[in-house]
């Protein structure tokens, strides 16, 4: 039964590897592989561009906050619903925010641009309040917070489900053992659900950890402009606008090398710290 993954794996993820020599030559599609060899050149020019540099920032920033709430939000989230005691009632709001995680960004980012314009339903809002219209997707300094709530509101749905999941799984024993003993809801959360949900949360995170340069092209892609390049241009968006549009193939796929060579690197720090602090073992 692993023998069709095993196969698209490699055929897609394996093979095109073989693509990244373009990263040390200067590429020329009619010359394909057989271009001249550059060595390092690709590389020295990425890193003497400061909008490279920007990027990278950008990228680190945007995608911690990212981790971070696509962590803690769906925890909390979690656990309040698991408070609540009608079945009906506790599915309903799980489906609800399960939705937008279906959704892909390209709709979502037209929702967000209806719902953030200035007529948009939140500039309506602020204005029963007194206040002027904010241009959240036009402002440099608030399109990257813009991009990080979008994201976890997007996307806690999902961490909601398996944390969710998670809790099913401890002990209802455990909980009448702490009441036996005078321990309210407050006090079970704290010594008997966090503890348990605990290795749960890491290996979320170290998945996560691995993806951390990443920080949503689809995202930025469809919500950013060049008035928020400043603070909004991530590494993906900056090799797609290099290395597609600018038919700069090789020194995309030396920003592209790069940046793989770094995720490796944090998958790997990751699993060892999962390790040490928290003992989670992959084997």
């Amino acid at each position: 039964m692993l023998i069709p993954s095993i196969v698209l794996v490699f055929i897609y993820s394996y093979l095109p590897l073989y693509g990244m020599i373009i990263a040390f030559q200067d590429y020329n599609p009619g010359l394909g592989f057989s271009s001249p060899w550059v060595g390092m050149e690709n590389f020295e020019h990425v890193f003497r561009q400061p909008n490279f540099i920007r990027t990278i920032w950008n990228t680190l920033y945007m995608s911690f906050f990212k981790l971070i709430g696509g962590v803690v939000v769906p925890v909390i989230f979690a656990l309040l619903l698991n408070e609540v005691g009608r079945t009906l009632m506790k599915r309903t709001f799980q489906t609800l925010v399960y939705i937008p995680n279906f959704l892909s960004w390209v709709i979502m980012a037209g929702i967000m641009v209806d719902i953030l314009s200035a007529e948009g339903i939140v500039n309506s809002f602020l204005g029963l309040l007194g206040m002027e219209p904010i241009s959240f997707l036009g402002n440099p300094s608030l399109f990257p917070w813009t991009m990080i709530i979008s994201d976890i509101w997007k996307g806690f749905g999902f961490g909601t489900v398996v944390y969710l999941a998670a809790l099913t799984s401890i002990d209802p024993g455990l909980y009448e053992a702490a009441l036996i003993d005078g321990a309210k809801r407050w006090k079970q959360t704290i010594y008997i659900t966090l503890p348990l949900l605990a290795p749960t949360i890491i290996l979320m995170t170290v998945l996560a950890l691995g993806n951390i340069l990443n920080a949503g092209f689809d995202q930025i892609y469809n919500l950013y402009s060049p008035v928020v390049y400043e603070t909004g241009d991530i590494i993906d968006t900056y090799v797609y606008r290099l290395g597609i549009q600018q038919a700069q193939y090789s020194v995309g796929a030396a920003v592209g090398f790069f940046k793989s060579i770094v995720s490796c690197i944090l998958v790997i720090l990751s699993y060892v710290l999962a390790y040490r602090v928290a003992g989670y073992r992959i084997f």
